[in-house]
């Protein structure tokens, strides 16, 4: 893991916007496959390199992975 602190760029923008309430319901149907789903993005993310979306690609996956990533995202989309 490069940067444990570093998120998506677009967390901000989906938080200004009024999509957390939506993000931390994902995330609650999300956590249990978690992992998996960041096996889904590593492989999706050459793919993603074509819309400049590698790098966070690549933050969600490593944020997926970590034990406490979920709850760190959490907390940023809740402003805690």
């Amino acid at each position: 893991m490069e940067n444990p602190n570093r998120f998506p760029t677009w967390i901000d923008k989906l938080k200004v916007r009024g999509g957390a309430p939506y993000a931390l319901l994902t995330l609650d149907v999300i956590e249990p496959i978690a992992p998996v789903l960041a096996q889904g993005l590593w492989m999706a993310q050459p793919l993603a390199g074509l819309w400049n979306g590698r790098q966070d690609v690549r933050d969600l996956a490593e944020l997926l992975e970590a034990p406490d990533g979920i709850a760190r995202l959490r907390r940023r989309l809740a402003d805690e």
